[in-house]
């Protein structure tokens, strides 16, 4: 069995930056030990948009520009930078809440074999649960974990909420 650490958008600017929280300052030490101790695939997500981020759909609804790419709000947070310092990841860009090229990319990477799937990230009522949802969706014979220690929502009620959503769709939480 394949063991893959997905790692969702633990990016400046949700972390202290323009969507920044407490709950998710609160998490990084967590998700940088998880990604240290962590012994198989790495996958990256990387929140992307551009200069005319407020001109699209998101921008509109949620008008706070945030993870323009090439900004230092779109970089990862520097100790989850450092904890992936030597190991080999892929990076994913997405331009939405969940990647459709995820699901692809890792089923690419095992192959054949069966895959044990753990998400970290933010934001837990977001992004994490989008790609949980991708990932449960279209890896059938993969078991999908997500690790609420190394996640944060947008608040505390909203994450509590997704990691329910995702119980009821038999995704583990830990």
């Amino acid at each position: 069995m394949r063991k893959i650490l997905v790692v969702v958008d633990i990016q400046n600017d949700f972390v202290d930056g323009a969507l920044g929280t407490p709950e998710a300052q609160a998490i990084i030490d967590n998700a940088a030990q998880k990604i240290k101790n962590f012994d198989g695939d790495i996958f990256v997500t990387y929140d992307t948009h551009f200069e005319n981020y407020m001109d699209t759909l998101e921008g509109k609804k949620l008008p706070v520009p945030h993870c323009i790419k090439g900004t230092g709000g779109w970089q990862l947070n520097s100790k989850i930078a450092d904890a992936l310092n030597g190991k080999k990841y892929k990076e994913v860009q997405k331009l939405t809440f969940g990647s459709v090229d995820l699901p692809k990319l890792i089923k690419n990477s095992i192959g054949d074999d069966k895959a044990e799937i753990t998400l970290i990230g933010l934001c837990t009522d977001i992004c994490v649960v989008s790609n949980a949802l991708l990932l449960k969706a279209n890896l059938l014979d993969s078991e999908i974990y997500v690790d609420a220690s190394c996640c944060a929502g947008v608040t505390p009620d909203t994450h509590n909420a997704a990691l329910d959503t995702m119980r009821c769709c038999q995704i583990n939480i830990i």
